[in-house]
């Protein structure tokens, strides 16, 4: 993807006197009530940038609130006139885009099972071509940063230049902390393929609790993302939609009021030259892991040919709980957290596998 023209860039992702891009709003547009009264809350405070509601919910079920439609595009409209933010919404098609610009929306987003579908995403682009407008891409449910990448890449190729990306997590089986999955190494991959990209963070559909907002929100600053994205409600309780995870005006006010805004360009001479010697440590036992790796996989061949030479299936399940059972207990000990554990341990694991594969599938490895 080309490097993004510098236009209105800057402008639009500073945020409030330079404070961090900050969208807000809940969750589904439900009333013109509580559009309008949570939007005058959120008008008070000088953070907020945009304001944001759902006007088309894509729902797992059928029979769950899926939006009240076009008819919320003309509160947001109001919204605009009577408080000066800025409004946003999501679009899941053409159609949306469309209804969308008729009613002078500023910011579209693209969700995460839409930028999951290349042709939508292609669908969307097409409509969004000569339109001079602010698009927002979220990640897709699972975790494919081309995939993020490739929708990304078909709105810029529409001709939008104030484009950036949206983290929300991703899905996953397994029942973890977090509704979903923060994978903090895929926006921060994102940030190093495309490093003049914004990326704002959606603590809301990450933690999916409010209890989790403000250390998400926290972590998301400390990555030096652009900006926030956080669903509020004037009345959470009574929410349409994800209630559990939508704060009032006022205790959003307060969450940001916590927030810790780091400096992301030190320039202190001598606060360099530590950062410094501290990374070559890092360097250095960056490469002392690369040699263990190196000496475990041909350990593992070892083990490839030594069931290969007695008809012995690769994967053995009991010896593989020992061994997650046994890194787990001692990595916590270390002060290791339960995620890193176990998503190196199955990264190894795997690789291990594929070591083992091509030794019994297609004999020894080439050198």
């Amino acid at each position: 993807m080309a490097a993004q023209p510098e236009n209105t860039r800057i402008k639009d992702w500073k945020g409030y006197k330079g404070r961090p891009f900050m969208i807000a709003g809940p969750c589904s547009a439900e009333t013109e009530d509580q559009v309008m009264e949570t939007a005058r809350q959120l008008a008070k405070m000088d953070q907020i940038s945009i304001y944001r509601a759902g006007i088309w919910k894509p729902r797992t079920r059928p029979n769950s609130f899926e939006g009240v439609g076009s008819e919320g595009l003309k509160w947001l409209r109001t919204v605009k006139q009577e408080t000066g933010l800025l409004v946003g919404t999501e679009v899941a098609n053409e159609k949306h885009v469309y209804e969308a610009l008729k009613y002078g929306v500023d910011l579209l987003w693209i969700g995460a099972r839409t930028s999951v579908n290349p042709f939508t995403v292609q669908e969307i682009s097409d409509a969004l071509n000569g339109v001079d407008i602010m698009v927002l891409v979220k990640n897709p449910v699972n975790p494919d940063l081309d995939l993020w990448i490739g929708a990304i890449e078909r709105i810029a190729r529409a001709g939008i230049t104030r484009i950036g990306a949206i983290h929300r997590g991703f899905s996953s089986y397994e029942k973890t902390l977090y509704r979903n999955q923060p994978n903090w190494q895929l926006p921060i991959e994102l940030r190093r393929r495309i490093p003049e990209l914004p990326i704002i963070c959606d603590p809301s559909h990450i933690s999916g609790s409010r209890q989790f907002l403000h250390e998400i929100s926290q972590k998301a600053m400390d990555l030096n993302f652009d900006g926030l994205m956080i669903e509020s409600h004037i009345d959470p309780s009574k929410a349409l939609s994800d209630a559990a995870q939508q704060l009032t005006p006022n205790d959003l006010k307060e969450l940001l009021s916590r927030l810790i805004y780091r400096n992301p360009d030190p320039s202190d001479p001598k606060l360099l030259d530590v950062l410094g010697e501290l990374r070559q440590q890092i360097d250095i036992y960056d490469d002392h892991l690369l040699d263990l790796m190196e000496k475990r996989m041909k350990v593992a061949e070892t083990i490839g040919r030594y069931k290969k030479e007695n008809n012995i299936t690769i994967l053995q399940s009991t010896r593989w709980d020992e061994i997650i059972k046994k890194v787990m207990a001692k990595g916590l000990v270390k002060g290791l957290s339960q995620e890193l554990i176990d998503t190196i341990f199955k990264a190894i694991h795997q690789e291990s596998i594929n070591h083992q594969m091509k030794v019994m599938n297609n004999g020894e490895k080439e050198h």
